[in-house]
């Protein structure tokens, strides 16, 4: 490689360079209002959680729903019912954005995992995904797994998005009450520190009631003002919503970290090259420069 080729390189190199390192600023400075608004949000989501399965624990016999559900999500009586398995909706978050190192090809390939098992139980999938490279990546793998990609969006804003929340709760509910699917499942990230996270499948409906923990879930009398059939109509969409914009915070800090993760590993892969290279370059620099020199002295002895 002659002095030019070397040149180039380093140039086009410290281009890309410029390119990383101002992604990983712009990673950091909003992974941190991230991390803050995950942390904030988990004791509410916790105790939203908690509150409502210590309520059906409570309760025996559901009275009946004297309003008309205006829509599926507040149709908590077929919500909570326990059905056979036939079909499991899932929820995949990914992102619409790359280089952020494997946050989306952990995504897929547990979402693959997790198709692949339900298929050998003879159940079917749809998927209601979020984010173009998680869609990307899911669409070639129809090709070989039987599933069905029912609902697709677009990636979240920055710190999470509540509309979005309710909107994909709503979506699946409404198929979840016309019989579409039997399970809520959504495969997420959560966010460890900004060097970790954890791909995670978190189980939505059916709510699992017999599940024993003393703290989370006292049984007690309770008394219900106005009656538990409007509580429960408010309660039930919420606790969807709310745990799928859980999921979303949780994955917008996970990519976040990912990225500037990624992008400083770029920074300092950059370094390294530019540093061989310029090695690489002084020696053909000082090759050039010895090869001139025996080529006067040459050309002086030739004269002489």
């Amino acid at each position: 490689m002659n002095q030019k080729n070397i040149k180039d390189r380093i140039s086009s190199i410290k281009s890309t360079q410029k390119i990383t390192r101002a992604m990983k600023m712009v990673a950091a400075a909003k992974v941190k209002k991230c991390e803050n608004a995950v942390k904030a949000s988990r004791p509410f989501t916790k105790s939203m959680v908690e509150m409502l399965y210590r309520l059906l624990k409570t309760v025996k016999d559901y009275p009946e729903d004297e309003v008309k559900p205006s829509k599926p999500s507040q149709n908590w009586r077929v919500l909570l019912e326990k059905r056979n398995t036939k079909n499991v909706g899932i929820l995949v978050i990914s992102s619409d954005k790359g280089l952020a190192g494997a946050y989306n090809a952990n995504i897929v390939r547990y979402t693959v995992k997790e198709i692949k098992a339900l298929k050998e139980k003879g159940i079917n999938v749809k998927l209601y995904v979020i984010g173009q490279k998680g869609l990307s990546a899911l669409k070639r793998e129809q090709r070989s797994l039987d599933f069905e990609i029912v609902k697709t969006y677009p990636a979240f804003i920055e710190g999470g998005s509540s509309a979005l929340g309710t909107v994909v709760a709503e979506d699946m509910s409404t198929d979840f009450v016309n019989g579409q699917i039997d399970e809520m499942k959504i495969v997420t990230t959560r966010f460890r520190n900004m060097m970790s996270y954890s791909v995670e499948e978190w189980g939505i409906l059916p709510m699992d009631t017999n599940t024993d923990n003393a703290e989370a879930y006292v049984v007690s009398e309770m008394e219900f003002e106005p009656n538990l059939s409007v509580m429960l109509r408010q309660i039930v969409p919420y606790y969807i919503a709310n745990i799928i914009y859980q999921a979303l915070l949780e994955a917008t800090a996970s990519e976040l970290a990912s990225r500037m993760t990624a992008m400083s590993a770029a920074c300092n892969n950059a370094d390294d090259m530019i540093r061989t290279l310029t090695i690489d370059y002084n020696k053909a620099r000082q090759a050039a420069i010895t090869q001139e020199i025996t080529e006067v002295v040459g050309g002086a002895d030739a004269q002489s």
